[in-house]
């Protein structure tokens, strides 16, 4: 089988392992054998010594495919690539955690908690528990031979990390699957070393990434979409984080920004506004499909049709029965609640087992070819081409509307979902009445595939790009009337910078459902739903996605309104101000600056302690330039703090200089203070001249 792009190994030019950079993108490379006697093994794991025990065996039940979802196919070589995700279990602090807590970092950030010494901090403090889940990205290869013990062996190649960086891995794993095959350890040992070369990932930017003698060039989600972890600085997320409305049509605005929505979904276009619907709001949804490549491009596909919002359900692409959380999902008895979660599968089973779930969705063909992976072809961005031919409709026509293939629906929905046992068929099956409506408009847009494969290709890269503008719209059209609450202050005309900026306008939910309720959905919303359309909006305020949402975007701007603050501290006279205030109003600005002083100097001393924090590359230039600004900034705010002191009266003043730490701010001192959790700053570098 070739590999594609053509890919060949020179061994004098591979380059050397450099293991601290490749973890900015890759935890480990396995290699698992389905072993007759024994089940799933792990036959190589590079970097060696990497994961615990409980991974190992989550990561090789989860790398091979179910024999029921494969039987159709007795080609001699079957390949397929699929991905999965898994709570991790290393940290026995996570071990608890409910579902609904993906986005404890961003609780830290919430308005309460918004200290902007913190902020810094909050994300190296957080590495661990951010990294909640783990992505494996799988290539399983099939061999049938009658010579062998039941006919065949298979083997899979699974690439792990914690980032959901589909458009990188899956075309990784068409290069690295296929030359595993053919060389053997080798393959993962040059790999690696490609990979530790690559620059950091940098969020919603396309980047070009060598890999042999072939280039990878893809987009990477944008840092909203994501929890903040390691390798991402809190500045970075708000620098990257996407506006209410994104008028850039071409950086990706969520996660999955390459799934193919059309090709998935082509059976149940017209369902697709209920599902945006029910993932909006949280609710637990069960994907079923033939195949593993299918159900996880079904769920990739479900959760980027809710771009730009943060998605904090927690989805499995592909999920299976010996993932520890089934035992919990299997023992909910009739009238529990099922948690929020999206869960792709391939195993009938499931339909027996979690008969609470109140959402199922059927999807693909049990064709030979529907999941096998396109080696020949990947477009620039690094999408896997996935062709729809499998879903039995050559022509995208209005006869899938017919009143025949409605009766159809009625029928499956009266049959229920147990009909799956006997037969595959797509389709949904839910009580939640939608109150979006089907946009015909968009519908009648999406263009006729034809015959050729080719074509039908390049189509559906069309269609895909207007349904997902078009959801793109409707979400960010449904965020809006928060954006309120997200509008950052400037200091007034005449007012002074150094005091506190005001707090952001506080939420109220029954508030805001009022207001809502008296001004309307807006133009927008109004035509696409129905007179219930209120209903959305309190479903969504109680959902799992709203808090960890609000919560980020609050941070954004609290952090974007301290810029504006600070920014307007560097550039304000203060010999301006003291000529209006009074003595007390002297007295308050004089103890802001000196707390603004502070807090710039421990921005200072970041560098200094984050080093010891094996700091990558590009976060050292960050705080590089992190430290410059604060460095003028320290010192223009010591001169401004040396102006209002020397118009103080001699008495406070002599008062104030018992302070040794403050002392040493005023004259000074060559001495080192010592800040709170701190290393030593010096602070009497800084010119006793005031800034122009």
């Amino acid at each position: 089988m070739s590999r594609s792009p053509s890919f060949t190994v020179k061994t004098e030019l591979s380059p050397k392992l450099n293991p601290e950079s490749l973890q900015q993108w890759v935890v480990a490379f396995c290699i698992i054998r389905f072993d007759l006697e024994q089940g799933q093994l792990i036959e190589e794991c590079y970097p060696p010594d990497c994961l615990t025990q409980d991974e190992e065996l989550e990561i090789a039940f989860s790398s091979f495919p179910d024999s029921v979802s494969q039987h159709q196919n007795r080609s001699s070589i079957h390949d397929c690539i699929f991905f999965f995700r898994f709570r991790r279990r290393g940290d026995s602090q996570l071990a608890n955690v409910s579902s609904s807590e993906i986005s404890e970092v961003d609780k830290e950030l919430s308005p309460k908690n918004m200290d902007i010494r913190n902020l810094r901090r909050s994300n190296t403090r957080n590495n661990n528990k951010a990294s909640r889940y783990m992505y494996g990205y799988v290539f399983n290869r099939q061999r049938h031979d009658e010579r062998l013990k039941r006919g065949g062996e298979q083997k899979s190649v699974v690439i792990l990390s914690l980032s959901p960086y589909s458009s990188v891995f899956k075309p990784l794993l068409q290069i690295m699957g296929p030359l595993y095959f053919d060389i053997g350890r080798k393959a993962l040992e040059h790999i690696a070393a490609y990979v530790s070369m690559w620059p950091a990932p940098v969020p919603g930017q396309l980047m070009e990434l060598p890999i042999g003698n072939a280039m990878l060039k893809v987009s990477l989600p944008p840092a909203h979409s994501l929890p903040l972890k390691s390798g991402m600085f809190f500045e970075e997320s708000v620098s990257f984080m996407a506006p209410l409305l994104p008028n850039n049509q071409s950086v990706p605005q969520g996660l999955f920004h390459d799934s193919d929505i059309f090709g998935t979904f082509r059976g149940l276009l017209l369902q697709l506004w209920v599902l945006w619907e029910l993932l909006l709001i949280g609710e637990p949804i069960l994907i079923i499909a033939p195949t593993p490549p299918q159900c996880c491009e079904a769920v990739a596909s479900l959760v980027s049709l809710v771009a730009p919002l943060l998605y904090s359900v927690d989805f499995r692409p592909y999920f299976t029965i010996h993932d520890p959380v089934f035992a919990h999902l299997n023992s909910l008895q009739e009238g529990d609640i099922f948690p929020p979660m999206v869960l792709g599968v391939t195993n009938l089973f499931f339909l027996k087992a979690l008969r609470n779930i109140p959402h199922i969705v059927s999807v693909g063909s049990p064709s030979t070819n529907s999941n096998q992976p396109n080696l020949a072809a990947r477009s620039s961005s690094g999408k896997i081409s996935v062709r729809s031919q499998a879903f039995g409709l050559q022509q995208l026509s209005l006869k899938q509307f017919s009143p025949s293939n409605l009766l159809s629906a009625v029928k499956l929905r009266r049959d229920g979902p147990l009909c799956l046992m006997t037969e595959h068929k797509e389709a949904i099956w839910s009580t939640y009445a939608a109150t979006t409506k089907p946009d015909t408009s968009i519908l009648n847009r999406l263009i006729d595939a034809g015959m050729s494969p080719r074509v039908e290709e390049s189509m559906s890269l069309v269609n895909n790009e207007i349904l997902r503008r078009h959801f793109l719209e409707l979400t960010t059209n449904f965020l809006a009337p928060f954006g309120p609450y997200f509008r950052s202050k400037t200091p007034s005309e005449g007012s002074s910078p150094f005091v506190d900026p005001p707090p952001l306008s506080p939420f109220n939910a029954d508030e805001f459902l009022a207001s809502l309720s008296a001004r309307g959905p807006g133009k927008f919303l109004s035509k696409r739903m129905k007179s219930n359309w209120m209903d959305l909006y309190r479903r969504f305020l109680k959902g799992s996605n709203f808090m960890p949402w609000f919560q980020r975007r609050r941070a954004v701007a609290e952090q974007e309104q301290h810029k504006l603050w600070r920014q307007a501290r560097m550039k304000t006279d203060i010999q301006q101000f003291i000529s209006k205030m009074s003595e007390l109003e002297i007295v308050d600005s004089f103890n802001a600056i000196e707390r603004h002083l502070l807090e710039e100097l421990q921005i200072y001393a970041m560098p200094v302690h984050l080093h010891s924090c094996q700091m990558q590359s590009s976060q050292l230039q960050h705080s590089g330039r992190a430290s410059a600004d604060s460095a003028s900034s320290c010192q223009k705010l010591k001169g401004d703090l040396r102006t209002v002191f020397s118009v103080l009266p001699k008495d406070m003043q002599q008062l104030l200089l018992f302070n040794p730490q403050r002392a040493a701010l005023l004259q000074g001192s060559s001495e080192l203070t010592k800040l709170p959790g701190r290393p030593l700053v010096q602070v009497g570098v800084v010119s006793s001249t005031s800034p122009r």
